[in-house]
């Protein structure tokens, strides 16, 4: 049996745009792993007319912290359609396969694969599908009312990113997939103002990774995953007792990932039912508890590096290398042209220090893209919560006006409505076949009605005239 993913109906069809007599059923603004998986989930329904859009020149996935040896976080099977269509083509097994790896695979005996492996499955995928179109800057979204259709004004660019064409698109509805950047906390900004000095987002660090080698003494900030990543991979390529390294972090301590399984049950789709339920100012304070379910270190990481310090102590000493968590940077400025100057606050000690460095990785997260610019002109139409945030129905729907017919989706934008799992790979495939059954109206992907041991809330008085109330189940909320 072959496993060559087939060709989609249209694959002849080049044409970037649909007008307003046949315009698109969807629409997908940014072409990241999540609408990739929409992307590949959406190949099989032929009826539908998809087309997806994306300013760069071809999928790439986290590039610069495909780090030798980094794995994700999730198992291979929060690939992007196998927790909603293990038959499905695009799957990473399927990926293997046609590269003849599926043997080696079985015999590495690997649950969580290499990041590497993940973009270049990703990648393939991008490159096999058709109806994506990279190297279109999206440049504004429309609701016509009188064709009730959206308008989707592009700007096509040339391989060196310049533009080359101005194009319009028509569809009835629209997911936003734009993922998210990176963020650098306001007291750290000012590092930007130090061109002479290696000064650079997590995200940006094998493309710096030798200038920053060659620097006498190296600062990361954060201790998230990826910050821990990093200060491994300076602290393997630094000679012993000589490393000169220093790592801060915000939390109390470098704390590990919550891996228990029936923590990780916090990554259901049961979950996800149950916090979008709640009340608004309940979900605001919930998330900020959460940071270890998404912020902390994998046992893995955290292992390889007490091992490499210890490795470093055996002929006598310490390496070169100070840890110190429960710290927040005040202030920062430059010293001179070729050092920063770090104003650090201990939170638990009420003690304050300064810290000079040659280099400086700010592992400091990332944070959805707003909306509001991509959206201004639909605006109008939005509804928004307390907090003056989109609000997100449970398909993953923003609200809009009842004047707008077509739905917008959105995709890793509804961590406020939709909890810790919004950005978790393990639940894009569910969510994608979410928003195409949503989309279709119809079950074009059969999904579980439960996934969870853990009961999320409390059974209430069913709504009937009997009075009986819900059959005991993992998400004891209104599934609407």
């Amino acid at each position: 049996m072959t496993t060559t993913p087939p060709a989609h109906p249209d694959a002849a069809d080049t044409d970037h745009t649909a007008g307003p007599e046949t315009p698109l059923d969807l629409a997908g603004i940014g072409i990241g792993p999540f609408n990739l998986s929409l992307a590949a989930l959406a190949q099989p329904l032929t009826h539908l007319r998809t087309a997806f859009y994306d300013q760069r020149p071809e999928f790439h996935w986290h590039p610069g912290l495909l780090i030798d040896g980094a794995t994700l976080q999730v198992p291979f099977l929060a690939d992007l359609v196998t927790l909603a269509d293990p038959a499905s083509p695009w799957s990473f097994l399927n990926y293997l396969k046609t590269r003849d790896r599926l043997f080696p695979f079985y015999f590495a005996e690997r649950f969580h694969i290499q990041r590497a492996e993940y973009d270049a499955y990703c990648r393939w995928v991008s490159q096999s599908l058709t109806g994506l179109h990279f190297g279109h800057q999206i440049d504004a979204v429309r609701w016509n009312p009188e064709h009730e259709l959206f308008e989707v004004d592009f700007t096509q660019l040339d391989t060196e990113g310049e533009a080359e064409a101005l194009g319009r698109t028509y569809a009835r509805n629209l997911v936003l997939g734009i993922g998210t950047a990176p963020h650098v906390p306001e007291p750290l900004r000012p590092l930007a103002d130090a061109p002479t000095v290696p000064v650079l987002h997590s995200a940006d660090y094998l493309d710096h990774r030798e200038r920053l080698l060659a620097a006498d003494h190296i600062t990361v900030i954060g201790a998230g995953q990826s910050g821990a990543e990093i200060f491994l991979d300076l602290l393997r390529a630094r000679p012993a007792g000589r490393e000169q390294l220093h790592w801060l972090a915000r939390t109390p301590a470098f704390a590990p990932m919550e891996y228990s399984k029936l923590g990780l049950e916090q990554f259901t789709p049961d979950y996800t039912r149950y916090f979008h339920a709640l009340p608004e100012s309940v979900r605001d304070e919930l998330v900020p508890g959460q940071w270890q379910l998404y912020k902390g270190i994998d046992h893995d990481t955290l292992a390889a590096l007490h091992d490499e310090l210890y490795r470093r102590t055996l002929h006598g000493g310490w390496p070169d290398a100070t840890l110190t968590p429960g710290v927040a940077v005040r202030t920062a400025g430059r010293v001179g042209t070729t050092k920063i100057e770090l104003h650090l606050d201990h939170t638990q000690q009420g003690t304050r220090s300064r810290l000079t460095t040659d280099a400086v990785v700010l592992a400091t997260g990332y944070r959805e893209r707003r909306l509001d610019t991509l959206l201004a002109a639909l605006d109008p139409y939005l509804r928004r919560d307390n907090a003056g945030r989109p609000r997100i129905d449970a398909h993953h729907r923003l609200t809009l006006d009842p004047a707008v017919t077509g739905s917008v989706y959105v995709q890793n934008a509804e961590r406020h409505t939709h909890g810790v799992g919004a950005p978790d790979l393990g639940l894009a495939a569910w969510r994608s076949a979410t928003i195409l059954n949503t989309l279709t109206d119809t079950p074009a992907y059969a999904l579980p009605s439960r996934t969870a041991f853990t009961t999320f809330g409390l059974p209430q008085p069913s709504a009937g005239p009997t009075g009986s109330v819900p059959r005991q189940g993992s998400t004891l909320v209104p599934r609407h």
